[in-house]
């Protein structure tokens, strides 16, 4: 009797973990509300605090209102002018926020994509080659303390002032970014992992690297891509202190005109492109790394 009892109670307890199981699965799979809803709360206390703070010092030069700024936004994003076309030598109809969000994209794309690439390929080399690595270790730990704006000189006198020259400065930042990330995946890569290969019969370092290497270091990869994506808008807007058109040159001269309020909106701008962007490298990342789950 007892013993029916306890089984009883032991399948009542397993249904009940089941059930509470299923429901964390389908409150997974679709959206958190109790998240977006602390998420709404949160934000509307900050804008109130920050709507309470700029009415107590009464100076939008000095902290401009949640308001004003959307009013900025609002002017900025349809104020109509034209943007100058790249290599097609066509002029095309825009609005005053989208052609220099378009300026700081044709730097920040390019240097990120070229920094990112060159990164990843000499990361992964050193992280394989022992050789090559004790070659240019001593250069890359000479290389690597500069900041970015340290060669702002150097963009300017080889380049000049504009998007090559800021492309110039976005892809040393986004460099080294990814090569530390994809020589740390690589060298962490397990040894195991690399003999059960090789006694599969993978006997050459590039099949070694194509097959085994790159998919095991893919993940830490990703993190550096992923990493860059929101540190090189941050080396957009300092490169373009120094004349190169777009969002950032903006920024200072809105500041500079104490126009604070469309300065604050530029920069609810690159918030926005960065959430965009790091939502959906996020999406394509979960595709690529879903053997993990």
């Amino acid at each position: 009797m007892s013993v029916e009892a306890g089984t009883a109670s032991e399948s009542s307890t397993t249904d009940v973990a089941r059930s509470r199981s299923d429901g964390e699965t389908e409150g997974a799979s679709g959206l958190d509300t109790v998240g977006l809803a602390y998420g709404a709360v949160g934000s509307v206390v900050f804008l109130a605090v920050w709507q309470a703070a700029a009415m107590a010092v009464g100076r939008t030069y000095l902290l401009p209102s949640p308001v004003e700024v959307a009013t900025a936004f609002v002017v900025e994003f349809t104020a109509p002018t034209t943007f100058a076309v790249p290599f097609v030598g066509v002029t095309v109809p825009a609005t005053r926020l989208i052609a220099n969000l378009a300026q700081s994209l044709l730097h920040y794309v390019p240097g990120l994509v070229v920094g990112s690439v060159l990164g990843i390929a000499l990361g992964v080399g050193m992280g394989w080659s022992a050789r090559l690595d004790d070659a240019l270790t001593p250069v890359t730990r000479f290389l690597r303390p500069i900041p970015p704006l340290a060669w702002i000189v150097f963009a300017i006198v080889w380049i000049g002032i504009g998007h090559g020259g800021a492309a110039f400065i976005v892809g040393i930042g986004a460099f080294w970014i990814n090569f530390y990330n994809a020589y740390a995946g690589v060298e962490g890569v397990s040894t195991h992992l690399k003999e059960v290969a090789a006694s599969l019969g993978v006997d050459d370092d590039l099949t070694m690297i194509r097959k085994v290497v790159l998919p095991a270091a893919t993940p830490s990869i990703a993190t550096g891509i992923r990493t860059s994506i929101g540190q090189c808008w941050m080396i957009v807007v300092a490169a373009e202190l120094f004349g190169a058109p777009g969002v950032g040159f903006q920024i200072i001269n809105a500041a500079q005109n104490l126009a604070t309020d469309v300065s604050v909106a530029y920069m609810g701008v690159i918030s926005l492109v960065f959430l965009v962007s790091d939502g959906l490298f996020r999406r394509v990342e979960r595709r690529v790394l879903a053997w993990r789950e």
